[in-house]
Order: C-alpha cells, then structure tokens, then sequence
C-alpha cells in the first residue's frame, strides 16, 4: 500500500513536471513571436492632453516599428487609475500596455486611500519616455499680466485652478505653485486637461498649471495668457515667456513625466522588446520633431532607473500630499 502511493506521488510528479514544462515551452514561444497581433495602448486620462498626444505619436511610431498596429484606448477618470485597472487585469503577454503619468505612479498611491491596484506589484515599468514643465497660464479676461499679479489678486480674494483631475500632474503642479506663492486656491479637479483648459478658456476657472503641449494651441491664438513656465530654464519653443523662478518664486522647478508600462509578470523577452521598439519610436524623427513642438525631452532610461525615480519622487510627494493634507477619497 505504502509502496503504491510513493508510486502514485512519482507519476503525478512527473505529469505536473511535464505540464509545467509544456507551459513555459508555449510562454517561450509566445514571446518568440511577439508581437502578431495588434497591441492596445491604454492612454488613463481623457483625449486632447499631454499624455494622449504623447502616446498617439508614440503609437504611430511603434505601429511603423513593429509591423502590428498600436491602437490608443482612452480610459479616463480616478487619476488615471481606471485606465491603469484596465491594464493590471489584462494578460501578462505585452498585448496591452499602459502610458502612465508619472503622478499615477508617485501620488495616487498616496492620495487614493481605497485603490484596487497596488501600482508596486501590479504593473513591470518599461521605461520613462519624456519629461516636461507646465505652465501657469489664465483667461485674459481676469486681468492680470503676470504672475506677481496673479499672487496678489490671490491675497485679496478666494481664486480657483482647474487640473487633469485629483492627483494628476497638473493638480500637484498647482499645489505645488500655491505653497511655494503662499496663496490659497480653491481646486477644481476634471477628467483629463484638455477639459480644464476648455473651461479657463470660458472663464469658469481662473488659472491651470497645465503641460505646455495641451496649453500652447490656446495660447497662441490668445485664447489664454501665459504667465510662467514650471521649468528651470525658458522654452525654445515659447522664449518670451519667464520661468516661476525668474517671475516670482526664485528657485521654483516643476517637471512631469510619463512612463511606458506593462502588466506584472509580463516575461522579460517580452518587455525587452518593448523597450526596443520604444526607444526606437522616440529616436525616429518624426517622435523627435514632435517632442520638440510640444517642448517635451526625451528620457528612456532603464527599468531600475524608472524604479529609483518612482521611490525618489514617490517620498516628495508624500511630504506636499500631507503637508497640504490633500485626499482624494
């Protein structure tokens, strides 16, 4: 009897061994082949901001690099942690992936006091494909010229700042502005910035930190005022306007960044490719000549760099999110 169960337990064994191999010969060469199919590019916040005009010419240009079309989902709302569930519950096979804000990243987890993903464990970063400042920009209408006035008239009534919803980029940029000016502004959070800057266009809200690329259109065409920009020197693109630091707020610096990211457990192979093609999708020249208009810098650093400015970022934000005492549910 005793004989025939070591027995049994050593068939069993070795049928699981044989199942466990078959699985990661199929994993194997479902990464050999990747990609043939079309992949999904889930963009978290609403179309017409910087993050969405980022991933639609990232996606153009890993479409041409790959051979298989990227298609941009938009799924906007929470942060971007709608978008970001949609991705951490899809299968790990680099079929869709996820182009993150970097506050998705560093605040959420601090700011959302309920969240159904953990963005620690739930995701594989790839890497950080741009960085770029905001700008702090108003209607024309509210009647100031630059940013010292937009500071005192803050001292003597109660303004507004629109953003690309509670703990977006956008939104910490304004905290950040307002702490550092000593004012105080009520937030008027939407989903995704294009819908902020379509409501400061109308007046509804008084000013917006918002990245430049979702900003410049309306500013050109005098639909908005640009007071400052949030980088630490002027842009190329837009030279007549001073940074916070030279306006105001001597030693003011505000950058955000998006990260390209996959679903936890997503192989190695797997990622390694998709860094390949992304890397060769901003070093084309049109991702080049875009990110040039839309004063955007090129980053692509590794896996562990992206780790480590996660954790570094994630510690200062932590500090503002309490000091201001900022929640978002």
């Amino acid at each position: 009897m005793f004989t025939k169960s070591i027995s049994s337990i050593k068939r069993n064994a070795i049928k699981l061994f044989g199942l466990m191999l078959i699985a990661g010969v199929s994993t194997l060469a479902q990464a050999d082949s990747w990609p043939n199919k079309p992949i999904k590019l889930i963009i978290p916040f609403a179309a017409g901001g910087t993050t969405d005009i980022l991933g639609r010419i990232l996606a153009q240009q890993m479409t041409t690099v790959l051979g298989q079309n990227v298609i941009v989902e938009n799924r906007g709302g929470a942060g971007g942690n709608i978008g970001a569930e949609v991705v951490a519950r899809s299968p790990a096979d680099g079929y869709t992936l996820l182009l993150a804000s970097g506050s998705m990243l560093t605040v959420n987890p601090y700011m959302y006091k309920k969240m159904s993903i953990n963005y620690g464990t739930d995701f594989s970063p790839i890497t950080t494909l741009a960085s770029g400042p905001m700008i702090i920009s108003v209607n024309p209408k509210l009647g100031v010229k630059n940013l010292n006035d937009l500071i005192a008239l803050a001292k003597t009534r109660n303004l507004n700042f629109g953003s690309a919803g509670v703990g977006s980029q956008v939104h910490l940029a304004g905290e950040n502005f307002i702490t550092a000016a000593g004012i105080n502004a009520t937030h008027i959070p939407y989903k995704g910035e294009s819908a902020a800057l379509t409501d400061l266009v109308a007046g509804q809200i008084d000013f917006c930190a918002c990245n430049v690329p979702a900003s410049t259109g309306f500013i050109r065409n005098g639909q908005l005022q640009a007071l400052a920009v949030t980088s630490a020197k002027r842009l190329t693109q837009l030279p007549n306007i001073p940074t916070v630091s030279e306006a105001s707020l001597p030693g003011f610096e505000n950058v955000g960044w998006f990260a390209l990211m996959a679903p936890s457990n997503t192989p190695k192979i797997i990622r390694d490719k998709i860094y390949e093609a992304a890397a060769k999708a901003v070093k084309s020249e049109a991702m080049q000549k875009s990110l040039e208009i839309n004063s955007l810098t090129p980053v692509l650093n590794t896996t562990k760099e992206l780790e480590a400015q996660i954790a570094s970022e994630s510690t200062k934000w932590e500090k503002v999110i309490k000091a201001r005492n900022l929640t978002a549910n």
